[in-house]
């Protein structure tokens, strides 16, 4: 019983963090846009633009799944381990990423600075230990990787779209206006061997955890 409460306990912190460091990020963008007497319309479509916003709603949408007991096929579907495991490994890469090549661009502070830290390093972090302790293990199999490329590319082939439209990008390295396509997709096929290499190892982690258990 004591396991189940303290699972119980550190889903529901895991889901409440998540869903507040996008409800304070909508804020901040909706907030920017009225100041600015901007389309707020137009601030959910842009704050709904980055993989980071889109990935940690993924994310605190399977920790509230499993948080909550109400049966839905919705649940049933996001707590699928193939599913959540997908989601692991686009948390990650948003970690990663985020990271390695945005950081150093920018010094966020106040509430931003909350939001950053929230979506960027501890939703990641929180999400990773969900998976390795609560999401059943043994059943990945290489071919879902098949499957998991599929968000990213679905992605990468809007924002170029929004991209073509707008002429604005969520991120400078996938900017067309100032790289070009060649050094955009240059940087995309990074981003999508790192995508690949993080697939790999929670495949791999997956099957190591089911064979010592």
């Amino acid at each position: 019983m004591a396991s189940a409460a303290a699972r119980r306990g550190f889903v529901a912190v895991a889901a409440v963090s998540g869903w507040a460091g996008l409800t304070i990020q909508l804020y901040l963008i909706l907030y920017s846009r009225w100041s600015l007497e901007a389309s707020l319309v137009g601030g959910l479509l842009s704050f709904f633009s980055y993989f980071t916003v889109l990935s940690n709603t993924l994310v605190a949408t399977v920790l509230t799944c499993h948080w909550t007991s109400r049966e839905s096929a919705a649940r049933r579907w996001f707590l699928q381990p193939w599913v959540s495991s997908a989601i692991a490994v686009s948390i990650t890469v948003v970690g990663i990423a985020y990271s390695v090549l945005l950081r150093h661009l920018w010094h966020p502070e106040g509430w931003q600075w909350v939001a950053d830290e929230l979506l960027h390093d501890i939703m990641p972090l929180l999400f990773l230990a969900y998976w390795w302790w609560y999401v059943p293990k043994g059943t990945l199999r290489l071919r879902h990787i098949g499957l998991w490329v599929i968000y990213p590319l679905v992605y990468f082939a809007y924002t170029l779209w929004r991209g073509h439209l707008l002429a604005v990008y969520p991120y400078p390295f996938i900017d067309v206006d100032k790289l070009g396509y060649p050094q955009v997709f240059v940087n995309a096929a990074g981003l999508l061997a790192g995508f690949l290499l993080v697939s790999l190892m929670v495949i791999g982690l997956d099957r190591w955890r089911a064979g010592r258990k």
